[in-house]
């Protein structure tokens, strides 16, 4: 894997106000321990947080909230549908 899409994420909220008080929470994948990535986190003063190798629970309190964030707000909604595929019907 490269490191584009995740340069292209960190540009986007770079344009935003204020970049520097965001922290960009990644692992240790390749796309966020690149070269091109850090060098661009660091000209926007994006803070980094990465956790250790093999730590399979790191993450786990904050998967485990996103979780029961998208039950309760996401599939519980209703959202216009902009297409015309097989989703898009009468609602």
């Amino acid at each position: 894997m490269d490191a584009d899409l995740v340069i292209a994420a960190l540009n986007m909220r770079g344009s935003s106000a204020n970049p520097g008080g965001v922290i960009h929470r990644g692992d240790q994948g390749s796309q966020h321990t690149s070269l091109a990535f850090g060098e661009r986190r660091r000209q926007i003063k994006v803070r980094h947080s990465m956790g250790t190798v093999g730590d399979n629970y790191d993450k786990a309190m904050a998967e485990s909230f996103i979780a029961s964030q998208k039950g309760e707000l996401i599939e519980r909604s209703s959202f216009p549908c902009k297409g015309s595929g097989p989703h898009c019907g009468s609602h």
